[in-house]
């Protein structure tokens, strides 16, 4: 019975090396590892309503040849502030007519805001072209004078009354009559 030992323990090893019948594989659908919950998002606060331009803007700026321009110091007369550009073809078109506007009347002053991102020498090489009876001073179109809206179209022109207050604000192209009509009927009234 001694020679069955070693042979029983000689077949349980060779048994042991036989490889195993593979088990069937079955997937499992593996669901997410637990994560921290996200937090509940802020909620977003409501813009503050737009606010109104003030009635009664400031403006400070160098002109090009002018020297600088105070809105404030233009009190007692009319003022008509144009936001224009050199690409903008109504601007052009409204040069000419604004600056005889601007010479004929005694009660009015004009100031050009070029609203465009355009070199000193540029725009003075422009200006030689398409001349301005006005004083033309560049606007910063990332920072606007604050006291007026940004332009979302041009031209942009206001009339400022002899109080300094907004008396009208157009987008698009204004004429010479537009301005004399609007100035005739806020002093009849």
């Amino acid at each position: 019975m001694k020679p069955l030992i070693p042979a029983s323990l000689l077949l349980l090893v060779l048994a042991a090396c036989q490889p195993a019948a593979e088990a069937p594989v079955t997937e499992v659908a593996l669901e997410p590892a637990a994560t921290a919950p996200e937090p509940a998002p802020e909620p977003v606060p409501e813009p503050a309503p737009a606010s109104e331009p003030p009635t009664h803007p400031s403006l400070v700026v160098e002109t090009l040849d002018d020297g600088t321009f105070d809105l404030a110091a233009q009190r007692g007369g009319w003022v008509v502030v144009n936001f224009w550009a050199t690409w903008c073809k109504p601007c052009l078109k409204e040069i000419p007519d604004l600056t005889a506007f601007d010479a004929a009347r005694d009660d009015v002053r004009v100031v050009g805001l070029a609203y465009e991102e355009i070199a000193v020498e540029d725009m003075r090489a422009f200006l030689e072209k398409h001349p301005a009876g006005y004083p033309i001073a560049l606007v910063d179109v990332y920072n606007p004078p604050a006291d007026f809206e940004t332009p979302r179209g041009l031209p942009l022109t206001y009339l400022i009354d002899p109080e300094g207050k907004v008396a009208k604000k157009y987008l698009g192209p204004v004429t010479s009559e537009m301005l004399a009509a609007d100035i005739a009927a806020a002093t009849a009234g």
